[in-house]
């Protein structure tokens, strides 16, 4: 089953937090190996932080962030790990929205943004946050397009819990004052679709597009041999099937339920190999990478229909908004 938004949505910190005033009343030194400092005056356990992935790190200093600004709102990024929306490596900054202010100014990894456009303003748990309808507008022009492109198909998919419609999106997007990332923009309102089941999915269908490669049908199904199946990407002119593996996707942190569900994978795998439909599988970091995607869509005979796109795939390498060491770690599917 996909992941919701609702599933994704970190309203609590992935690990414990302690401020220097709760570690004097509970009587925990936190000055010791066993704790690491998140940020002025907030820690956690050294060992459970450091085994957080990128994106749940990043929660946890949003989290820790919100502890002693508990009257900051949230954006961009920051407002994404209350929503629910895809996630990428670990983001340098928190995003807070400036209020009364008339120019944006960073204080430490803390960006205060100004703008000209009013913002809708939500408590998700015990962050207050820009709405959602708001939260992807704003990361649709600034994120890196095949990211940004997932933001948006996971926002107005209905197996994803995404409550919006592409029309308010560009709508709302349409009002705002500034034209940064309006090129970006007016692109995104062509590639995304609601039919995405996780982000894997959306960042393999711009790499696909920018590739080359025939766009594939999705979300198409079959019935073979008494059982319905349906496949992540369907290519029409060679039947074969495309299929992008996330995270989430096998129930990994349960390996009873993980191999069961591999088990029925590799027999729906192997039916729709008996109904002559050549099969091509990759997971999200191959997307990332662009070549082993290339080589499954190739060995399963997708033709290519238009020129590479360059520019395109090289901002899949161009990923400024996030910490440097965690770059090369992929996205949350």
């Amino acid at each position: 089953m996909p992941l919701l938004l609702a599933d994704r949505a970190a309203l609590v910190p992935p690990v414990p937090l302690v401020t220097r005033a709760e570690g004097r009343a509970r009587g925990i030194a936190l000055d010791t190996p066993a704790h690491v400092r998140i940020r002025s005056g907030v820690y956690a356990p050294t060992k459970p932080f450091a085994s957080l992935r990128p994106w749940d790190r990043y929660a946890a200093r949003v989290h820790a962030f919100a502890r002693t600004h508990p009257d900051a709102v949230l954006c961009l990024e920051s407002a994404a790990v209350a929503h629910g929306l895809p996630r990428f490596g670990e983001t340098a900054d928190v995003h807070v929205l400036a209020t009364g202010r008339s120019h944006s100014r960073r204080f430490g990894d803390v960006c205060v943004h100004a703008s000209a456009d009013a913002r809708a303003v939500e408590r998700r748990g015990p962050l207050l946050v820009t709405s959602l309808l708001d939260t992807v507008a704003d990361l649709a022009r600034i994120l890196p397009p095949a990211q940004a492109l997932a933001v948006i198909d996971a926002a107005i998919s209905p197996a994803q819990g995404g409550p919006l419609s592409l029309d308010a999106l560009r709508g709302h997007a349409a009002g705002r004052a500034t034209s940064r990332g309006c090129a970006q923009l007016r692109r995104l309102w062509e590639q995304a679709d609601g039919r995405a089941e996780s982000p894997a999915e959306s960042v393999s269908r711009a790499v696909i597009a920018w590739c080359g490669y025939e766009d594939p049908e999705l979300q198409q199904e079959f019935r073979y041999e008494g059982v319905l199946d349906r496949v992540d990407f369907l290519f029409p002119s060679s039947g074969a099937v495309g299929e992008a593996d996330g995270w989430g996707k096998y129930d990994l942190e349960d390996p009873e339920k993980a191999a069961e569900h591999l088990r029925d994978e590799k027999r729906r795998e192997d039916r729709l190999r008996r109904h002559r439909h050549p099969f091509a599988r990759w997971e999200l970091a191959d997307a990332w990478k662009v070549a082993p995607l290339c080589r499954a869509l190739d060995a399963a005979g997708v033709p290519l229909v238009r020129p590479r796109e360059v520019a395109m795939l090289g901002t899949l390498q161009r990923r400024p908004r996030e910490v440097a060491r965690h770059r090369a770690a992929g996205s949350r599917a």
